[in-house]
């Protein structure tokens, strides 16, 4: 799948950043385009993969470069004013080559949570391309400012993308991590489980063609009807011998076909349940998702049609979704085998009900301020009111 990428603010550009290096390294030219926007010069500078031509600063008439401080509202605003300079940078952009655009942000700060939603809307009014959404949600440990930011973004983000992937960093930082660390290895983790499923069916010429090809309508089609996805993930290594070939040979008496098949079904049915059941980008009950897409990578000698049917079927049977697309990513050189499976539509998702909580707290306590400070000036102009009286 051809992506145009837009890292909205600190996160969301160091995460498209990531995804270019992954390009690099894997040949697999999922990204077409990339900008990084931004309120903060800094953090535009410690970009290594995205052009400079592509880095956009935004708000320097409001924060001079310096941020938005967290500030999500004034994110929001910074970007509706300066949309046109974000354009300016999407107009150099070869729409005809691209199957999508993908927004990344982060949904804690200021800049990504207020500004990232502005621009999906803006993207939806000029373009015929899906417009999907990548949010990063903040830990707990990060504070209160960012989860609230994060109850107001969601919101928003959902209803303008076309689907909203999303990444909760408090399923993924580990205990007495550095921050720095943390980040650096979520940021990883992010690029590798969608780095996956963007790469499914970009042949190359050359490369090996699948039995059953994932292309990128599937994708589309997984995410179309909108709403939260997750992303699941699962690999096994290669033992020296299923590398170089031989596989199991010294222990089969010669009938290599036959167990080989059977070792690489059972293989690929293992990897499927532990991407489901396992760690998810954003943990949720499968149960109940709408669509479903799985993607099997690997060398093409361990990908075979009966396994990834037997995986797309347990998915039918988990889910309840009669909507579960499923085939294969062959890479040759691969040392492993991966199962990637994109959960579309899911519902039962705790993290989600909490920030819906937070926000819904968060618009009572508003109101309520707000109501008191009418309270309060209407009383004071009362007590003016009262202590003129006598003189008139």
């Amino acid at each position: 799948m051809k992506l145009a990428m837009i890292g909205f603010g600190q996160a969301g550009g160091k995460i498209v950043d990531r995804f270019l290096a992954h390009d690099d390294r894997h040949g697999s030219d999922i990204v077409r385009a990339a900008v990084a926007v931004n309120t903060a010069r800094a953090d535009l500078l410690g970009l290594e993969h995205v052009p400079d031509e592509n880095c956009v600063l935004i708000g320097q008439s409001r924060v001079k470069g310096h941020g938005v401080g967290a500030d999500n509202e004034l994110g929001a605003r910074v970007a509706e004013e300066d949309v046109d300079e974000i354009q300016g940078a999407i107009d150099g952009i070869p729409t005809h080559e691209i199957d999508a655009f993908l927004i990344v942000a982060g949904m804690g700060g200021g800049t990504g949570s207020g500004g990232a939603p502005v621009l999906a809307k803006h993207l939806k009014r000029i373009y015929t391309e899906p417009v999907y959404g990548l949010g990063v949600l903040p830990g707990e440990e990060e504070g209160g400012i960012y989860t609230l930011n994060a109850a107001r973004s969601f919101q928003t983000f959902v209803r303008e993308v076309d689907n909203l992937l999303v990444f909760d960093n408090d399923a993924w930082r580990k205990t007495g991590e550095s921050v720095e660390a943390g980040y650096r290895e979520i940021n990883e983790e992010i690029v590798t489980r969608f780095g996956i499923l963007f790469g499914a069916g970009e042949i190359g010429a050359g490369d090996e063609v699948g039995e059953s090809v994932v292309d990128s309508s599937e994708i589309i089609n997984t995410l179309s009807g909108g709403g939260v996805s997750t992303v699941g993930y699962a690999s096994e290594p290669l033992s020296d011998e299923e590398s170089g070939g031989g596989l199991l040979s010294r222990f089969t008496g010669g009938n290599d076909s036959e167990i080989d098949s059977a070792h690489t079904t059972n293989r690929i049915t293992s990897l499927v349940r532990k991407a489901a059941l396992g760690r998810l980008t954003l943990p949720c009950e499968v149960e109940g998702t709408e669509r479903a897409l799985l993607v099997m990578a690997g060398p093409p000698r361990h990908l075979n049609r009966k396994g990834i049917e037997r995986g797309r079927k347990w998915i039918e049977q988990q889910t309840g979704s009669m909507e579960v697309r499923g085939g294969d990513y062959p890479v040759s050189g691969a040392r492993e085998v991966s199962a990637v499976l994109l959960l579309s539509g899911i519902n039962d998702v705790p993290r989600i009900r909490e920030l819906q909580r937070v926000a819904i707290e968060a618009q009572e306590n508003i109101d309520e301020i707000r109501a008191q400070s009418d309270r309060n000036l209407e009383q004071l102009v009362r007590d003016e009111s009262d202590e003129l009286d006598p003189l008139f």
